[in-house]
């Protein structure tokens, strides 16, 4: 490999496994919007990633049963900086930058059923809901990080609200492989806390629960670690593990199974 190609594709891998790393903690929840990421698309220029990830962890957040899950990747970004894909959501990257990215953007809250654990019976569906929200990412160096997201409109009132924040940080083992390191946690209003870990009256008679109130706090912690491997300067594979906490009223509610949770990644993208 020519050095040329070599530091580009150092420049991208660096993104991409940022990209990767920050979200597998969520993807393993079915939650994948809680950083906006760039994944190796350079910027002023039409790119995109396309792939398939395979995802083990928890049911449910609070959940003791864990589930394999197969998804399809697909994330696309225009020169103009409009993105589309389903780790990103739809929106708009005002920045126009490698070193930070803000913007807007359109995201989904996937819910939760409760045919999906006999905990859940008796407690409704949560139905799928649009966010709306912005996020805020900034490159501290030497292959730190900071990342921020903001997301309202989940929950069956529309009323829930999500901001998460985190750290990743990407280091060369060798010409191809990438050891990718990061933290993050998420902080939830009443409206979220209570539709995900409270239970009502109504709920408590149905469901045989106690009745809960859950307030407004962090939602949990959380730690990762992947290990990506690139094929070439498009193609790559990559493996992960994320262990989360829940924390305050999700960790002490009655729905909560099991506070501590491990969830696994593997997955394998191309750049277009």
């Amino acid at each position: 490999m020519k050095p040329a190609k070599s530091k580009t594709l150092s420049a991208l891998t660096a993104l991409s496994i940022s990209g990767l790393l920050l979200g597998l903690s969520g993807a393993a929840q079915a939650q994948a919007f809680d950083a906006f990421r760039n994944y190796g698309a350079k910027i002023n220029e039409d790119g995109g990633t396309v792939g398939a990830g395979a995802f083990y962890g928890n049911k449910y957040r609070g959940s003791k049963d864990q589930e394999w899950r197969v998804l399809p990747l697909l994330d696309y970004r225009w020169a103009n900086g409009f993105f589309a894909g389903t780790r990103n959501g739809l929106g708009y990257d005002f920045s126009r930058s490698e070193g930070e990215q803000y913007g807007l953007r359109i995201t989904a809250d996937l819910g939760r059923d409760e045919t999906g654990n006999p905990r859940l019976t008796g407690l409704g569906d949560i139905q799928i809901r649009p966010e709306i929200g912005g996020f805020f990412n900034y490159s501290l160096g030497q292959g730190l990080q900071f990342t921020s997201s903001l997301r309202y409109g989940s929950g069956n009132e529309r009323k829930g609200l999500v901001a998460d924040l985190g750290l990743s940080y990407v280091r060369p083992l060798s010409q191809q492989l990438y050891l990718g390191l990061g933290g993050g946690l998420s902080v939830v209003n009443s409206n979220y806390m209570q539709e995900y870990f409270g239970v009502t009256s109504a709920q408590a008679s149905s469901s045989g629960l106690a009745a809960s109130q859950a307030k407004a706090g962090v939602r949990d912690v959380r730690a990762n670690v992947l290990l990506s491997y690139y094929l070439s300067q498009r193609m790559g594979v990559s493996f992960g593990i994320s262990a989360s906490q829940l924390q305050g009223d999700a960790k002490n509610s009655p729905i909560t199974e099991k506070t501590s949770s491990v969830s696994a990644l593997g997955g394998f993208s191309y750049t277009f």
